[in-house]
């Protein structure tokens, strides 16, 4: 198996880096009884919630806004639609072995989703599987680092002992971000150009 590479520290309470203006600005949060409200440093606002089964349309319309290179990187293969089975199945999740929070545009009628983390919890190993998407549009300040924050807590909070995900190596983003929070990553054997990374929590 191909050593794993060491993407930085990994301690028991990893948390995220200091604000850096190069790459990202960290977003204010204030909590509401709608969810925790998400203020932008360019003066644009989200609200971070559960996901709720009302979604489906959002994350439909979401969909039809990425890109294929977007698309490729949140599914690991291209996908010219999202069929409605699919979006359902992403917004009606289990909660004893799912969590996902949307960052919503309440700006917007109807309301827009604007990026998305979600974990799968894997009982047998006590881990699970994380995924984080960010509207292009919306890239570059910080809401990846948010979400991302956002799931370990919430795999903290499980008791689980590992949070792991697969990567394409093209996707330079998420896998600095991850550097940052202290994953490791290792490459998929037979999987060129993917991956996979984990948080030891």
């Amino acid at each position: 198996m191909t050593p794993a590479r060491d993407f930085g520290s990994h301690s028991r309470h990893a948390q995220l880096p200091p604000r850096s203006n190069e790459r990202f600005a960290s977003p204010r949060l204030v909590t509401s009884p709608n969810g925790k409200v998400v203020h932008t440093a360019d003066g644009r606002e989200l609200v971070m919630r559960s996901i709720e089964s009302g979604d489906i349309t959002a994350v439909q319309r979401c969909f039809k806004r990425l890109s294929p290179q977007d698309v490729r990187r949140r599914f690991m293969h291209a996908m010219s639609e999202l069929p409605l089975s699919m979006a359902q199945r992403l917004c009606r999740i289990d909660p004893e072995l799912e969590a996902a929070y949307v960052l919503m545009d309440e700006t917007m009628t109807p309301a827009e989703l604007r990026g998305v983390g979600r974990i799968f919890v894997d009982e047998a190993a006590n881990s699970a599987e994380f995924s984080v998407l960010v509207e292009r549009e919306w890239t570059r300040i910080g809401l990846g680092a948010l979400l991302m924050q956002q799931l370990v807590d919430e795999s903290r909070r499980r008791g689980l002992t590992e949070l792991w995900g697969y990567v394409l190596m093209e996707n330079r983003p998420m896998l600095q971000l991850c550097k940052e929070l202290g994953f490791v990553a290792k490459m998929m054997p037979g999987e060129a150009g993917t991956a996979q990374i984990s948080l030891k929590l």
